[in-house]
C-alpha cells in the first residue's frame, strides 16, 4: 500500500526531527519492516543552550532620557523649544520634566505641557496626547517667556526624578 508507506515515512521523519531537536539519537522502529535512520543531533557549536538569564525589571521611578533645549530671543521675550527623548527600553508615562529656569525669566505660555510655577524651579508635565514617550521616541514641548536681560538656558533637567543628558 502506497498510502500506508507514505504515512509511515512522514511519521518516521517527525520522530527523527523530534529526536534531533531533543539531541537524542533514535533508532526507533515504526513497524516490523521499517527502521528509522539514526538522528543527527546538532553539533555542539550550533546547539542552543537553555536560557538561564532572568529578565531585569525596569526601575519603577525615573527614566533614561536626553533633552535638547534651544532658545530664540528678542527684546524682552524668548521662545524655548525642548525635545525629550526616551533613551531607555521601557515606555515613559505620566512624565514630569523639572528644570531651573534662569533668574529673570518668567513663562507666559507653553505648548504640549503644563508648566508650574512660571519661574524658578519649574516642572512641566505632559498634556493630553503628550503623556507617553515610547522607547527611542521623542516629544517636543516648549514655552514663551518674558526676560529681564537674562536669556540663558536651564543648567539641568530631570525626568521623573532622574537626570537627563543634554544634547
Amino acid at each position: 500500500m502506497r498510502l500506508k508507506s507514505s504515512l509511515l515515512g512522514v511519521a518516521a521523519a517527525a520522530v527523527t526531527l523530534a529526536a534531533a531537536i531533543d539531541g537524542a539519537s533514535a533508532s526507533t522502529t515504526a513497524s516490523a519492516s521499517m527502521t528509522l535512520p539514526p538522528s543527527t543531533a546538532l553539533p555542539p557549536s550550533t546547539a542552543v543552550p537553555p536560557s538561564t538569564a532572568v529578565p531585569s525589571s525596569p526601575s519603577p521611578t525615573g527614566a533614561a532620557c536626553t533633552v535638547r533645549y534651544s532658545v530664540y530671543t528678542w527684546d524682552t521675550g524668548l521662545t524655548s523649544s525642548i525635545t525629550i527623548t526616551n533613551t531607555g527600553v521601557t515606555t515613559i508615562t505620566s512624565w514630569r520634566l523639572a528644570f531651573p529656569l534662569p533668574s529673570g525669566q518668567r513663562i507666559t505660555t507653553g505648548w504640549n505641557a503644563v508648566y508650574s510655577p512660571s519661574s524658578g524651579n519649574v516642572t512641566a508635565r505632559g498634556l493630553d496626547d503628550h503623556v507617553i514617550i515610547g522607547p527611542g521616541a521623542s516629544i517636543a514641548i516648549g514655552f514663551v517667556a518674558e526676560h529681564t536681560g537674562g536669556t540663558g538656558s536651564p543648567s539641568s533637567f530631570t525626568l521623573n526624578g532622574t537626570s537627563c543628558s543634554l544634547s
